[in-house]
């Protein structure tokens, strides 16, 4: 199916990458319209994938202002593996970023949202040769284990409850074994993720994660690189997105990546 596209911009086209720990993973690519040397790599949330329509819309309006590489996580859509809800997507992150550069693109932003934006925290805080050049968290958890809503207590039975794992194939999404020991939570690694510019977006209506995982998230990072968006009337993630919010985003990218160090750190203000 390379080659074939499965969006109404076509400019988009089927790709594919492997992963340092071995999964071959499917996605998107296209390029910037304009001169760019800025490639965006959006990340779905859990049991998402790069040809679901909400996810589409996102990418096609990111590229109108950069290029975008996408790549469906592990065990979702038409990617190979089993999904770890994070972990070990990280290294589905960096198969992304290194598909971006190896396509001539010398600055890489992350895009995650819900499971993706957690994701791209985890990757950003990691001590990385090339570090994103900025990293938008759009619906993401701060900490793991959340049941503190009906819909992520649906979540959790479907991860945890033996019958009820056998009902993801349904929803699109292959499970793999439950964690051996939990792992870092994005509160516990936001602050590393500095100096790179970070972007928390989080909706008021959320009806998975409430607004306080975003402001404890804002809290824990760092103060002069991180910022934060509170949209009113917002709920989750790719649906809760609207085209006039991509645009924004876009624009923060734009003027974030062309900054130095020194003038994001001057200029950053809290919002």
């Amino acid at each position: 199916m390379a080659g074939k596209s499965p969006v109404r911009n076509t400019r988009f086209t089927y790709v594919g990458q492997v992963t340092a720990d071995g999964v071959m993973l499917r996605g998107l690519f296209a390029p910037s319209e304009m001169p760019s040397d800025l490639a965006i790599v959006p990340a779905h949330g859990f049991t998402g994938h790069v040809d679901r329509p909400f996810f589409r819309r996102i990418a096609e309006r990111l590229n109108r202002h950069y290029a975008v590489v996408a790549l469906s996580f592990r065990g979702h859509g038409r990617s190979c593996g089993k999904t770890s809800v994070g972990p070990e997507e990280v290294h589905d992150l960096d198969a992304a970023v290194r598909l971006a550069h190896d396509r001539g693109y010398s600055k890489v932003a992350l895009v995650g949202f819900s499971m993706g934006g957690a994701v791209a925290m985890l990757y950003a805080s990691q001590d990385l040769d090339e570090p994103p050049a900025a990293v938008v968290s759009v619906s993401a958890p701060s900490r793991w284990y959340i049941r503190q809503t009906p819909a992520m207590r649906r979540v959790h039975w479907l991860l945890e409850a033996p019958h009820a794992r056998l009902l993801a194939p349904i929803l699109g999404v292959r499970l793999g074994r439950p964690w051996p020991s939990v792992p870092a939570s994005p509160i516990e690694v936001v602050h590393r993720i500095a100096p790179t510019p970070l972007l928390l977006v989080h909706g008021d209506r959320d009806h998975y994660f409430p607004a306080e995982h975003a402001l404890a998230l804002h809290r824990a990072a760092d103060d002069a690189t991180a910022r934060l968006w509170l949209e009113p009337g917002m709920g989750h993630a790719e649906t809760g997105m609207h085209p006039g919010l991509v645009d924004r985003i876009a624009t923060w990218l734009n003027e974030t990546c062309t900054k130095t160090s020194e003038e994001r750190t001057s200029t950053q203000v809290v919002a």
